[in-house]
């Protein structure tokens, strides 16, 4: 069974030339003595036309049919423009039906109306559909584009255990029973953190992965359970140089997967900027609505709400947005359940009508507080003012949810525009209140910045980490960080995280034994390959650039998985199952 051609290949050139085409049945059509049927593959549709001797033959041939057929590559008369094949069609000579098909379940077109559970639980006749093989086919030009610049400036590709040992890092381990070791168990890695800092101990230098990685954590449009991150660590080079080494892989994948000219270098924000602009540590700056600080504008306010945050030494922020002083009770009731939501006691809306301001906050503040507003904010007629009060993260948080809403309500963010930046000098430690201590807002193994390491023993809350997430359009890519190589000052930030002595040796012992030997200055970062693909593709969901993912509750549809097992495999695991949940 060979073709000659791809079915997409053919055009106008090809007129006059003897082919073989493979592929399922996108369509057929009947016209009394002639038949048409759009044969599909990856590469596209060509259109064959059946002529009145095959009218007994192609009775009994429905979508989906697999079909081997044998022709002539006519001019059409009735061109297609919408299709790159559209200009010709295949005059067949003979064909054979190799697979039949049962009616699927859903419509094999880029437009479907099945739902997305049917659409996982059927996935492999979902994959066939055009919109869905583009995306896939992207993902591997992505990752094509990745490997070729790190091949060519001396990355090593090394495949680190799936097997290993449970450590925190942040989220859930999936763990995995050892049947000859009773009692103990593996877990699937969160991320190859230790073994690529291991790696640079190991002194070569330069070493990148796709490598697989799974958290057990809830779900949601940007996450699953089991993902692909491009690994990549390296010896002796700077911040700066990381990242502008990084910005170059990116600037040669957005010319060569979307044919776009990126400028490097990219927009840097550290923490604290990225916050108090955009609310947030992930900002999408395609639009130019950013937080504003009022906090001194009411210094000396009455309105009690604003008093009280004043007096604790809090924050008053708000957004401006144009043109939106038409808003009903109802939208704004709306955006105060989101603020709420978000952590905030309530919020104030005020419109800029007929030069003053109007809204159930007016009459608590001062007409000075309202001329300051219009200079501060250089409002205009029909604008309307978001404002919200409370300590400074939260302030931040909560109208950066706002602020993104009104984004998406407003059409302000563009799928084909794309908006790189990074934001750095993360804080090193973030105050735990269910655990009462210290976590590591990153992981254990972030380098603090140089000037910030002495205050580690009097000011742990203002240290701040040189770490790094690279963002693109309100989506972290990924993130990285200098990491500790110092053996005294690893065992220092684990004691701050709460780790005894005895728990460090037991969790990374390996780990803390190995800085012993010479551990090179190190760093590096890791992307979202789902993530970039999505954003790239324009989807949704990361669900739709994952050939077989899981649904919303982390089952897969098409597998059934997770499911039970037999009970002589779980007693080979010497597993029991409680009933209690």
């Amino acid at each position: 069974m060979k073709r000659t051609h791809y079915n997409g290949e053919l055009r106008l050139e090809h007129v006059g030339l003897e082919v073989s085409l493979i592929g399922w049945v996108s369509k057929k059509r009947n016209f009394g003595q002639l038949n048409f049927i759009d044969l599909r593959d990856r590469s596209g549709i060509c259109q064959l036309l059946f002529s009145e001797q095959f009218s007994d033959q192609i009775k009994p041939v429905r979508n989906e049919y697999l079909l081997h057929v044998h022709g002539k590559v006519v001019e059409r008369k009735d061109k297609n423009p919408e299709l790159p094949t559209g200009d010709i069609e295949i005059e067949v000579s003979s064909f054979e039906i190799v697979n039949t098909a049962k009616t699927t379940p859903l419509i094999i077109a880029d437009e479907t109306d099945a739902l997305e559970d049917t659409r996982l639980e059927y996935r492999y006749l979902d994959l066939r559909r055009p919109v869905m093989q583009k995306k896939l086919i992207m993902r591997h030009q992505i990752t094509r584009s990745m490997r070729e610049y790190l091949d060519q400036h001396g990355f090593i590709e090394i495949e680190t255990p799936m097997l290993g040992k449970s450590t925190p890092e942040g989220a859930r381990d999936y763990l995995v029973p050892s049947r000859v070791h009773p009692g103990s168990f593996y877990a699937l890695p969160q991320s190859p953190q230790l073994y690529k800092q291991l790696l640079m101990i190991s002194g070569f230098e330069r070493y990148y992965q796709f490598a697989r990685c799974f958290r057990d954590e809830d779900l949601r449009a940007d996450r699953q359970t089991d993902f692909t991150q491009v690994d990549i660590e390296t010896s002796f080079l700077s911040e700066d140089e990381i990242i502008s080494m990084m910005e170059e892989m990116l600037v040669k994948l957005m010319k060569e997967v979307k044919g776009i000219d990126v400028q490097a270098p990219f927009l840097r924000l550290t923490y604290r900027e990225a916050m108090n602009r955009y609310g947030s540590d992930k900002p999408d700056n395609r639009f130019d609505i950013e937080l504003q600080e009022l906090t001194d504008v009411f210094e000396n306010t009455e309105f009690q709400v604003f008093r009280s945050v004043i007096d604790s030494k809090g924050s008053i922020k708000g957004i401006v947005v144009p043109d939106f002083a038409h808003i009903s009770r109802k939208q704004i009731d709306a955006f105060t359940a989101l603020a709420k939501k978000n952590g905030a006691k309530g919020l104030v809306v005020l419109k800029a009508l007929d030069s003053d301001l109007t809204g159930s906050a007016r009459k608590f503040l001062k007409d000075s507080e309202v001329k300051a507003l219009y200079e501060r904010l250089r409002l205009k007629e029909n604008d309307c003012l978001f404002i919200v009060s409370d300590q400074w993260l939260k302030t931040c948080t909560v109208l950066g949810a706002l602020r993104n809403e009104i984004g998406s309500q407003l059409h302000l963010k563009h799928k084909d525009e794309f908006s790189f930046l990074w934001v750095t000098e993360f804080p090193m430690f973030e105050y735990s209140e269910e655990l009462g201590r210290y976590q590591a807002s990153h992981h254990p193994f972030t380098q603090p910045m140089q000037e910030d390491i002495p205050l580690l023993d009097t000011d742990v809350e203002s240290v701040r980490a040189n770490a790094y997430d690279i963002v693109l359009n309100g989506y972290e890519l990924g993130g990285g960080s200098l990491r500790i190589y110092d053996n005294h000052l690893q065992e220092k930030i684990f004691e701050l995280l709460g780790f005894s002595e005895q728990q460090i040796k037991d969790k990374f012992g390996f780990f803390i034994d190995a800085f012993q030997y010479g551990t090179p200055p190190h760093g590096g970062l890791a992307f979202g390959l789902d993530r970039i693909a999505m954003i790239l593709s324009e989807s949704d969901s990361i669900r739709d650039v994952i050939a077989f993912p899981k649904n919303a509750n982390a089952k897969c549809p098409m597998s059934k998985a997770p499911t039970p097992v037999d009970q002589s495999q779980l007693d080979e695991l010497h597993i029991v199952i409680s009933d209690s949940k």
